[in-house]
């Protein structure tokens, strides 16, 4: 038996998604990669350095103010983001907020996502078991 998709010599892969605002980074990573480095990696996609960035472990959905700022020496898996917790299905979320000036950072604020819009009525499944152009033909 092998799970060799999410295992590598015994590090297991957690799935991220990082969201600022109406921004949303999808990544994975090991559970000891360490705070600062997850930071590099928002680096590289965004252009702030670390040191501009602050990133929240998210403890509720609703309560920004529930979540806990990740200090950049703790692994991810001393967060608790395990494999369990942060799947590809369903990964894990995590805050970002950036520095506003040398002594403050931005609140954090994640976006709701947008809701997709309603259905067309020609592509809304059918009540009956016949189409309409079959009813016209009868």
């Amino acid at each position: 038996m092998c799970a060799c998709a999410t295992q590598s010599w015994g590090v297991l892969d957690v799935f991220l998604m990082i969201r600022r605002q109406k921004t949303t980074i999808f990544t994975d990573a090991k559970e000891s990669t360490t705070v600062y480095e997850l930071k590099r990696i928002v680096e590289g996609i965004l252009k702030r350095a670390p040191e501009e960035q602050r990133l929240y472990k998210s403890l509720s959905n609703f309560a920004l103010q529930d979540d806990q700022l990740l200090e950049d020496n703790k692994t991810l898996g001393d967060c608790g983001f395990t494999n369990q917790t942060a799947r590809p299905q369903a990964p894990a979320t995590v805050g970002l907020a950036f520095r506003i000036n040398d002594e403050m950072f931005e609140q954090l604020q994640i976006e709701a996502f947008s809701s997709p819009p309603e259905l067309p009525d020609v592509m809304k499944p059918q009540d009956s078991g016949s189409t309409a152009n079959e009813q016209a033909v009868q």
